[in-house]
């Protein structure tokens, strides 16, 4: 229902614009078109990106779509490199809450300005968060793990893939709404943190699904909830943390932007064809392996939902105290 209703909005925007640009937009794609992500291959980013490329080669008759990775700095160095690209709609970045929402509060004179610098295309799929508990702790419900951290405030530990990872954003902000006070333990990715976790030298962590579902399905781990606000398809029968703390959600998204200064009406085009993709089952189940769930919107739409988690980051990261390693 809400890929149909994105495509019905897509429509008329494509309508809208000029006859002239609307001819530009006929001739894209003249040249391969590369997607960059700012991040290593092998990556949640990397894993959610690639399939969208084929079926985006696919959707344009099967002009190349490259995955391009340049890694570096947590996003900035690939993001800086798109935002110099030329703006003809054949390079396009893979953006990233984190690269896009975060990374400009926890990194120093960061290189672009993310409103100024890119051009919302397709908000492409969000990944909700699970609150997973070692079976040690005294807590088998959202309500009772924070009726527990306010019990004992200051003393329970939870883990993250590092300093100002999704999985720390993502406890920090659930620690602020429910206003409790944990330990942050920093590790080095989420192999040795989920290596401590189901050990029991950790108690709890707010990790993607592909990270902690396969402990919960053994029983080495308990999960209490996940960050989005609705029932999602990626995580069936984990209810939402907002049933116990109304109006929490922090989900990580992902999409595509391009340089600024990129023409609507290739923007408009590349956003009808996105779109249409995240209408295929094939594609909704490769993102509901890795633990997301599509979530087609216009540019516009998207552009909205960067501004606002701007907003809400500067403010979350900033009481916290949150810093890049």
């Amino acid at each position: 229902m809400l890929a149909r209703r994105s495509l019905l909005l897509a429509a008329p925007a494509l309508a809208a614009i000029p006859i002239g640009d609307r001819a530009l937009a006929q001739s894209w794609p003249s040249r391969p078109i590369s997607i960059v992500v700012p991040f290593p291959p092998g990556g949640s980013n990397d894993l959610l990106a690639r399939p969208l490329a084929a079926k985006l080669q696919q959707a344009l008759g099967g002009h190349p779509v490259v995955v391009e990775n340049r890694g570096g700095a947590g996003g900035t160095v690939g993001a800086a490199q798109v935002a110099r690209s030329a703006p003809d709609g054949h390079t396009l970045m893979w953006g990233h809450v984190g690269t896009l929402a975060v990374n400009p509060f926890i990194y120093p004179n960061i290189p672009y300005d993310v409103l100024r610098d890119f051009a919302p295309v397709a908000l492409v799929a969000t990944l909700p968060g699970v609150l997973a508990i070692h079976p040690s702790v005294p807590a088998r419900t959202t309500a009772e793990f924070i009726a527990l951290a306010k019990a004992r405030p200051g003393t329970l530990e939870y883990g993250s893939a590092g300093n100002g990872s999704a999985s720390h954003i993502t406890m920090a902000s659930f620690c602020d709404a429910a206003g409790i006070d944990l330990i942050h333990v920093p590790y080095r990715g989420n192999g040795p943190m989920l290596a401590d976790l189901l050990a029991g030298r950790l108690k709890v962590a707010f990790a993607g699904a592909p990270v902690v579902l396969p402990g919960v399905r053994d029983r080495l781990l308990v999960a209490l909830g996940m960050s989005a606000a609705r029932p999602s398809a990626s995580i069936p029968g984990i209810n939402p943390v907002a049933e116990a703390l109304p109006g929490y959600e922090m989900v990580q998204w992902h999409g595509l932007v391009a340089p600024a200064a990129t023409p609507p009406a290739i923007i408009a085009r590349i956003n009808e064809a996105v779109n249409g993709q995240l209408n295929d089952p094939e594609l909704q189940q490769r993102l509901v392996m890795e633990g997301a769930d599509a979530a087609p919107r216009t540019p516009d739409a998207f552009r909205a939902l960067i501004a606002s988690e701007l907003e809400r980051f500067r403010g979350l990261i900033t009481r916290a105290g949150i810093r890049a390693d």
